[in-house]
């Protein structure tokens, strides 16, 4: 007997995705190209599966402000915030997303799982209670283990069963707190956010919204579901991340409370973990003045995630509930989940393999992430090759026995309205573990 022996489980599970073919922990690309393109095993791949949901990782404009700051204020500043880990840029940076968010405050994390784990575990206290989407995310799940407070899980995208749960702790001390995301990581839905809004409203509860997927991709100005369904005054905490749209690492949280800077000497994770090297505060200031200046970013994903989401659909996929730059299909058992994702590498497309028990509803996903840097080709390309192994594998009826998909379904492309808040599926049942992605 060993420590590890309780990991036993784990280990055979894992073993078996390994003797699958490739294993999907220890890809390895040995070269990046270009956002949409790398090379694996000296293959060129597709990458559709890197959340880099503006392209913005080689965005010219982002690399050199992450030089010059490089060569002015070394590799990293090798100190937390409160002891030698703040300088200039990480102040600036917080200020300029106080400033697109219109809040009072700002607070920049090295991560965006430690956003939530910080904020999370410091907010709500013993006595509190939190209730959390049962879809969310591993970092929500860990924040609130953290921290002292009463955790409550409510049904996926169900304003009604949350307000039936708030409704049981009626007579209860403590404060509530909501917790949900922007866009799910695993099948790409938002949130009912304006009925939810109406429910803390209701029952005088606090309200957070991560919005790790949705920065940059959602909202008039990208600012997130929050801002495209109108309920900014209603949130209390805005939680995000810089490893999506934004292109580089690290974690935020925004907010109008006017006592938020207390959380500076409060939150632990933020208290005694190193800050972000000044090159990636550089590149990220950049990258959120790239997502204010250029709203053809978010209109060339959105094209993008149509053309992917709709072409597998037509080909009778089972795709989430709706369009948005997650596209995710279910697949029929794990084994067939594990073969597709080794067909798909093997033919030059990298996405996710989404395995249970970090799924919705235990089931087996093959996940991709749609870029504004991908081109029509690419998408076709991928649409064509996922048919072909799909039909393969029998994950799919081969074309000749489908029915053609009628002028009217396929709608046009370019004029649907995309990730309508509220739309989402509900799941009853959710991994206790949380989503990885």
């Amino acid at each position: 007997m060993t420590i590890l022996d309780k990991f036993k489980a784990l280990q055979g599970a894992y073993e078996t995705v390994q003797s699958a073919g490739h294993d999907p922990f220890t890809v390895c690309f040995d070269e990046v190209l270009s956002p949409s393109e790398a090379v694996l095993k000296g293959k060129r791949v597709i990458l559709l599966g890197t959340n880099n949901y503006l392209g913005l990782t080689f965005d010219s404009s982002c690399v050199d402000k992450a030089v010059e700051a490089l060569m002015q204020a070394g590799t990293g500043t090798t100190g937390s915030r409160i002891a030698n880990g703040t300088y200039g840029n990480h102040a600036e940076l917080e200020r300029r997303l106080a400033a697109f968010y219109g809040t009072r405050a700002a607070m920049v994390f090295s991560t965006g799982y430690q956003a939530n784990l910080g904020i999370l575990s410091t907010i709500a206290g013993r006595g509190d209670h939190i209730l959390i989407d049962a879809d969310s995310h591993a970092s929500i799940y860990d924040g609130c283990r953290l921290g002292h407070a009463e955790v409550i899980r409510f049904r996926h995208n169900d304003p009604d069963d949350l307000a039936r749960r708030l409704s049981r702790l009626k007579d209860a001390p403590g404060n509530r707190l909501i917790v949900v995301e922007g866009i799910y990581s695993m099948l790409g839905d938002t949130a009912p956010l304006k009925e939810i809004a109406a429910v803390k409203r209701e029952w005088n509860a606090h309200l957070l919204v991560d919005e790790a997927h949705s920065l940059g991709v959602l909202g008039s100005n990208g600012r997130g579901l929050v801002e495209q369904a109108g309920v900014e005054a209603d949130v209390d905490f805005i939680v995000g991340t810089f490893s999506k749209s934004l292109g580089a690492v690290g974690g935020f949280c925004v907010s109008n409370l006017p006592d938020f800077d207390v959380l500076r000497i409060a939150c632990r994770p933020y208290m005694f973990t190193a800050s972000l090297p000044p090159s990636v505060i550089a590149s990220v200031t950049q990258a959120l003045a790239r997502v204010q200046e250029d709203p053809g970013l978010r209109a060339r994903l959105n094209i993008n995630a149509q053309r992917l989401y709709h072409g597998l659909e037509a080909e009778g996929f089972i795709l989430g509930p709706q369009v948005s730059p997650i596209v995710s299909i279910r697949m029929p058992s794990t084994e067939v989940a594990i073969a597709f994702w080794n067909a798909l590498l093997g033919a030059g497309i990298y996405l996710n393999l989404a395995l249970p028990p970090a799924t919705p509803d235990n089931a087996p996903l093959l996940r991709s992430s749609v870029s504004a840097a991908h081109s029509g080709t690419q998408i076709d390309t991928v649409i064509a090759t996922i048919t072909a192994i799909g039909s393969e594998l029998g994950v799919i009826a081969p074309r000749s026995h489908r029915p053609d998909m009628t002028e009217e379904r396929q709608g046009d492309l370019l004029g649907e309205v995309l990730w309508q808040p509220g739309q989402g599926q509900r799941h009853n049942h959710a991994p206790v573990t949380g989503n990885p992605l």
